[in-house]
């Protein structure tokens, strides 16, 4: 981090810096995460944004009292740094001086000290800016900005250009029930479903973009893998051979990605247990032979994947494979999104994918088509009139280069790398059809 006038910008705390200075005198603000009175002494646990830090008070070295000092109470602390691998993070501070910065009207709701909050995930959203002060809980969102900065990291150093595109627009990418309508001054609009749209626009002059941002789903679902607000993880590459490019980059980005957590988010993986996978190649399956592969099957003719196939084909993937990703390609044609270039060998099927992990769909990508006249024909062939759809096809019109793309979704995938067991407890504040606060 750059620092001001040779110092870090204040109340941030890095731990590195302070390893490197035992025996000296440092001075941090924090919040007090627990205190252990043991009579002559005490241990007072302090929690920066990233770390927790044990400090040590005696009156015999710190002049100041301690006496009103409790869990959740604000404070600025001064005390030389001894090193010590039985602390938290492998430092103690001996106090010299602690000033009380704020003290809480209220104690905690929850047990926000403890190892886990031990309480519903209910009530754990309904206290949110509480529980994500438990050091477990508020890894997740640690990680999480891993995942975030892994991704952007490398689609930066493979030529894509960050884009940010509208949430507020006149039609769905994707259509249909699920989505948010609202009312824009006199007109109606919409919050949109997919960047899709503005991302093949961009392609024609950008050629690679990416983009992270919240997507809209008015899907009326209250399940523990979906959610109305989610972050996507975007990318639209242009000049590609077919779709297994686009399945190529994502190969590579996800390989990187898992190293840059390790590498980078090593604290987060240790605090959250979090079993991160290499990524070498990933396996690939046609729908209709996974369909065929399903053991279950109820034998009629289907259009896409249940959430109990995803687990099927993620476990078939490890056996067989032994890695617990899974491509599924060649969806339908006749099944949207209208976008999806049809296979030219075999018109009945798309050049569609999804990506399964560890037992869900974590992408969904594919070719995209770009020939206007083509375009034209399958939103006909879709039972769409393009008149609805003009200025999307303005791109068309005026000449795409052959392109593919992608979108993960942000939370499934940080729920599935750390084992959690609903998509909520990988969104800050989530949205849900009975969630709008807090």
């Amino acid at each position: 981090m750059d620092k001001i006038n040779g110092q870090n910008p204040i109340g941030f705390f890095d731990l590195e810096e302070a390893k490197g200075k035992a025996g000296q005198d440092i001075e941090v603000s924090a919040c007090v995460h627990k205190v252990k009175n043991m009579g002559g002494f005490a241990f007072i646990i302090i929690r920066t944004p990233r770390w927790l830090i044990q400090t040590v008070y005696s009156p015999d070295s710190c002049p100041d009292s301690i006496e009103g000092i409790k869990e959740g109470c604000y404070v600025t602390v001064t005390g030389t740094v001894k090193p010590d691998e039985r602390a938290y993070n492998g430092i103690e501070l001996t106090l010299k001086g602690i000033k009380l910065l704020h003290n809480p009207g209220q104690d905690y709701p929850l047990h926000v000290s403890a190892r886990k909050l031990g309480c519903s995930l209910d009530v754990n959203l309904d206290n949110r800016g509480v529980s994500l002060r438990n050091p477990v809980e508020r890894a997740v969102f640690k990680f999480q900005e891993g995942v975030a900065n892994g991704f952007r990291t490398f689609m930066l150093q493979n030529g894509f250009t960050e884009i940010h595109t509208p949430k507020i627009v006149a039609q769905g990418a994707e259509g249909g029930a699920n989505i948010f309508r609202l009312d824009y001054f006199e007109n109606e609009a919409f919050l949109n479903q997919s960047p899709q749209f503005y991302k093949q626009a961009a392609v024609a002059f950008f050629d690679r973009v990416f983009e992270i941002a919240p997507v809209y789903r008015a899907e009326k679902h209250s399940t523990s893998r979906h959610l109305n607000e989610y972050i996507g993880l975007d990318f639209e590459m242009g000049f590609i051979n077919d779709m297994y490019d686009v399945m190529n980059m994502e190969t590579a980005m996800l390989r990187f990605l898992m190293g840059y957590l390790k590498e980078n988010y090593a604290n987060e993986i240790k605090i959250l247990g979090a079993d991160i996978p290499e990524v070498t190649e990933i396996p690939t399956i046609r729908f209709e032979e996974a369909v065929t592969l399903i053991k279950g099957s109820k034998g009629k003719n289907k259009f896409d994947l249940e959430p109990e196939d995803e687990v099927f084909l993620c476990n078939y993937s490890k056996e067989n494979y032994g890695t617990e990703f899974i491509f599924v390609t060649h969806f339908p044609s006749s099944k949207p999104p209208f976008y999806a270039m049809n296979d030219k060998d075999d018109p009945r099927t798309a050049c569609k994918f999804d990506l399964l992990f560890r037992g869900l769909e974590i992408t969904t990508g594919g070719q995209r088509i770009h020939d206007y006249n083509e375009q034209i024909e399958k939103m006909k062939a879709q039972g769409l009139d393009p008149d609805d759809f003009k200025s999307y096809l303005e791109s068309h019109k005026y000449g795409l280069p052959p392109h593919g793309g992608l979108g993960i979704g942000l939370e499934r995938l940080v729920m599935k790398l750390l084992g959690l067991t609903n998509i909520r407890q990988a969104s800050m504040f989530p949205r849900d059809i009975g969630r709008l606060l807090p």
